[in-house]
């Protein structure tokens, strides 16, 4: 006999009748892997784990951690993953052209009135005069990989201003903050509750915002294998059920102050169990609200921020030309906008 608390049974009833299902999605019990990095912008994914949204939906979800968007795209082609939660890159792409990668919805966005990501500087840098991003002609900026998002960004700063700056790939945000803190590239950018700290650390300036250059900019996307979105849709539609109740919380409690100080704290103690684990709740704090961005509700996606970072990289020989949007998403999912 399958028992059900209350929770479970309204999620049940709602679940099947959003969908028509003649079956609970409940009754699958399917085990699913979601990919993801330990940023506060993935909370959508923690909270839907912590308050058993997933579980609601008859999902046993595993999360697995990654240090770049790349590996990620590399990890749902190849199945070890079956969700994620990462930004566009060249590689995710090219994947898609090849048929193994849809995206599927839309995550993080830069926001009016929100503090997004941030445009840092070496102390170095800064030292030698380097106040605003227009005065980086010549300099290196950090970025992951080549065909990154960090690359997408910084080159649409550089275009914006007038400059040209190297890009040097580093692997891995850690190596990255490695490398700025000492001064071995000159500028980055990154979401504020890497940046907010580093910044107050003293070992690296703020100097601008992404969103003075890219406004509306969907910063990360929901997306899956091909073979789920055009095979799995009720196990698609469950996962972004869930995922989107998650990030309903997360807006709510830590955006609109839903739920007052006590909310945020309690908010902030859940997201803790991913984010700075290595520091201690009070010392992380600071730095997860820090972090507070928009996930876009109901997991919509800015169609046009999307097509403008897919001409792109088809501009910068990163991927094919033929490449169409249809190729890299599959909009039957979520609502979509032009913004």
């Amino acid at each position: 006999m399958v028992r059900m608390n209350r929770r479970q049974t309204i999620g049940m009833i709602g679940a099947a009748a959003a969908s028509g299902l003649a079956a609970p999605a409940i009754a699958q019990n399917r085990k699913v892997v979601v990919g993801a990095l330990r940023f506060t912008s993935h909370s959508g994914s923690f909270i839907a784990v912590e308050r058993g949204y997933f579980a609601d939906e008859g999902l046993d979800v595993e999360l697995k951690f990654f240090q770049a968007a790349q590996p990620m795209a590399v990890a749902i082609a190849s199945g070890d993953v079956d969700y994620a939660v990462t930004a566009i890159s060249g590689g995710l792409i090219s994947l898609a052209q090849k048929g193994a990668i849809k995206v599927i919805g839309g995550a993080l966005s830069e926001e009016e009135g929100i503090d997004g990501q941030q445009i840092l500087v070496s102390d170095a840098a800064y030292q030698a005069g380097i106040t605003s991003p227009g005065m980086l002609d010549g300099k290196t900026y950090g970025v992951t990989q080549t065909g990154s998002s960090f690359h997408y960004v910084g080159s649409k700063i550089a275009e914006a201003e007038g400059i040209d700056v190297t890009f040097k790939p580093l692997q891995k945000v850690g190596a990255v903050i490695g490398a700025l803190k000492s001064g071995q590239i000159d500028a980055w950018n990154i979401v504020p509750h890497i940046a907010k700290p580093l910044a107050g650390s003293g070992a690296v300036h703020i100097v601008g915002a992404v969103q003075d250059y890219l406004p509306r900019y969907q910063t990360t996307t929901v997306f899956t294998s091909a073979e789920n979105a055009a095979n799995e849709r009720e196990l698609t539609e469950s996962f972004l059920a869930g995922f989107t109740r998650g990030v309903s919380d997360y807006n709510s409690t830590m955006i609109d102050k839903a739920g007052g100080q006590e909310g945020v704290d309690e908010m902030v103690e859940l997201i803790h169990n991913y984010v700075y684990t290595d520091r201690p709740l009070e010392k992380a704090a600071p730095s997860i609200i820090n972090g507070t961005m928009r996930i876009n509700e109901g997991a919509r996606l800015n169609i046009a921020s999307v097509r403008d970072q897919l001409e792109w990289f088809q501009a910068q020989g990163l991927v094919d030309e033929s490449i169409t949007l249809d190729t890299l998403v599959d909009t039957s999912y979520v609502e979509t906008f032009e913004a």
